[in-house]
């Protein structure tokens, strides 16, 4: 099986799992509760470095997991829950704070804006 494909089922299982996913109402939402047990589980940097997980949609929102890394990978790998705004939506309009966070890119770190779901804050939706 494909790393990206384990990678994503394992973190589905976990969320399902857990009964961290909403299923009263349309498939596919992730409550406040079910983001701050997924933000503080810990993660696999070398399975997921370079993936983005769609892990749902929190308040209507698509919120993603992203695992960037540069330079000293997987060791460098970093999660970044944040929302994945449709167009045309404000953070703020979407719930959201946004929050500048360090990117690894090439062997530097650079800044990088990311609108993070208030569930999240402070500092939950970003682990080293």
């Amino acid at each position: 099986m494909p790393r990206h494909t384990t990678a994503t089922l394992a973190i589905l299982l976990a969320l399902t799992g857990a009964g961290c996913v909403t299923r009263a109402s349309e498939p596919g939402q992730v409550d406040d509760a079910a983001l701050k047990a997924y933000a503080a589980k810990p993660f696999d940097k070398r399975a997921l470095m370079g993936q983005t997980v769609e892990l749902g949609r929190n308040h209507g929102v698509p919120v993603v997991a992203e695992f960037p890394c540069s330079d000293v990978c997987p060791q460098y790998t970093v999660r970044i829950i944040h929302y994945r705004l449709p167009e045309g939506v404000d953070c703020a309009g979407a719930g959201g704070v946004e929050e500048e966070v360090g990117v690894p890119v090439a062997i530097a770190v650079l800044p990088k804006t990311f609108c993070v779901p208030k569930a999240l804050e402070p500092g939950g939706y970003y682990t080293r």
